[in-house]
């Protein structure tokens, strides 16, 4: 692989010498990603703590979830960054600094987002065109829209393990709606499936 992608410990909640422990024995595998997002771990990496991670040379860059500003302020000292927010990304790259984003949208209309992202420059139309889908994408928290979405593609089996449960049938009518408005054409499947409660199979063990 070429990097890691790694958090800091969820659940686990530590203090500033435990996160700087936890880091600095990742970090000589390889390059990495150090990823802040405090809504799933309940803690932030402060700036202060990320510019210490980032004089080790296995630093590669940061994905952050605490907004624009946060991201602005790596990249004006000069450390990469990819946004974790994708309905912020076309602002974290042209606004903010930010080289990108490391993205759910990007699984159902990996063209557009590209195109939004790698463009010589800003593209407020396609961002307002796609805002659509990735609030639908994080009605409720991520994976459960993207494997929904998949789902109604027919690009993956309509199989969910619990703890995640399908969006209902009126998030997902709503849904398709917005993806045959953004055109089928940019999406990996060909087709939306009407699927129903019952098409969906649930699982209670791993």
């Amino acid at each position: 692989m070429d990097a890691a992608l790694q958090i800091n410990p969820y659940y686990g909640k530590t203090s500033r010498a435990g996160l700087l422990s936890h880091f600095n024995a990742v970090l000589p595998y390889g390059p990495t990603i150090v990823y802040n997002v405090p809504a799933r771990t309940s803690q932030d990496i402060t700036p202060e703590l990320m510019l210490e991670l980032a004089a080790h040379e296995n630093f590669a860059g940061v994905k952050e979830c605490e907004g624009n500003e946060r991201i602005k302020g790596y990249t004006e000292k000069g450390v990469t960054c990819w946004t974790g927010n994708d309905d912020e990304a076309h602002d974290a790259r042209f606004d903010a600094g930010a080289v990108g984003v490391i993205s759910v949208t990007s699984n159902i209309v990996p063209g557009l987002m590209s195109e939004m992202i790698c463009g010589d420059k800003p593209n407020p139309e396609l961002r307002d065109r796609l805002l659509p889908l990735m609030n639908w994408l994080f009605a409720e928290p991520n994976p459960i829209g993207l494997n929904t979405m998949l789902a109604m593609l027919d690009c993956a089996e309509p199989v969910f393990r619990l703890p995640y449960h399908p969006y209902d049938e009126a998030l997902r009518e709503k849904g398709a709606a917005i993806v045959k408005a953004i055109g089928l054409e940019h999406t990996p499947g060909n087709k939306v499936l009407n699927l129903k409660d019952d098409d969906f199979t649930m699982l209670d063990h791993w």
